[in-house]
């Protein structure tokens, strides 16, 4: 049976970002959704100052309702981790196994404003008038050289609110099973090293990291491909 994978991805981004690894999961027979959050990618179209993070949530927890999805293996990279966050509370009994791939692992309350380092707090503030923040050159992310100017054409400017909001949290994270934290081993970022030291003392998570840059999709396909398979097969799931 194919393992199914549901790949989240960050602020700025959009689904396209995944095509590498989605292509790469497909060839080996796996289901793997991509889906672009409301007002990003492609469906940027949609943005507006008033989608909150809890409009992601909702849009990833359709995805698994409208497309009946169980036994997934749920990744989400940077502030996916918040989204994947809130989505193994609204539907745990759909998620095999999570994926936080150099994200942000928010706590009871937090916002991505209240874990980000302070010179993103401050670009937020500078922005917050806009209702928008402006993304993030990504050779600022230690994007490889030749996907830079493709990255920096595909982003688009990020609703605010989806940083500014939290959300109450259960534990539904913490009780599942199988978690991982993948760390891009090549990128600098105090807070994500925080996020994985943390999520390391706490016990019952599978920590590793891959030499790239933030970016992992982009720069370390082929080994980011390998650790989503390896996720599901620790979780039980035939990832052939």
């Amino acid at each position: 049976m194919p393992t199914t994978f549901v790949l989240v991805h960050g602020a700025w981004h959009g689904g396209w970002c995944y095509t590498r690894v989605a292509d790469a999961l497909r060839a080996r027979g796996h289901r793997v959704f991509t889906p672009t959050l409301t007002g990003l990618g492609e469906r940027v179209h949609l943005a507006g100052p008033d989608i909150t993070l809890s409009t992601h949530v909702t849009d990833i927890v359709n995805v698994l309702k409208f497309e009946d999805l169980r036994e997934v293996v749920l990744c989400g990279h940077s502030y996916g981790g918040n989204v994947i966050t809130g989505v193994v509370e609204a539907a745990p009994e759909r998620i095999a196994a999570l994926v936080f791939l150099d994200a942000f692992v928010p706590g009871d309350g937090q916002s991505l404003m209240d874990t980000a380092p302070a010179a993103t707090r401050e670009r937020f503030e500078a922005a917050a008038a806009s209702g928008y923040l402006p993304p993030i050159p990504a050779a600022s992310f230690g994007v490889n050289e030749a996907d830079r100017a493709y990255v920096d054409a595909q982003c688009v400017p990020q609703p605010m609110k989806t940083f500014t909001e939290g959300l109450a949290l259960t534990g539904a994270r913490e009780r599942c099973a199988h978690k991982t934290y993948l760390r891009a081993g090549n990128y600098r970022s105090p807070g994500f090293d925080e996020a994985r030291a943390r999520v390391s003392a706490e016990g019952g998570w599978f920590v590793d990291a891959i030499p790239s840059g933030h970016d992992v999709m982009l720069d370390a396909p082929e080994e980011l491909t390998a650790a989503l398979i390896a996720a599901a097969r620790r979780a039980g799931l035939d990832a052939g």
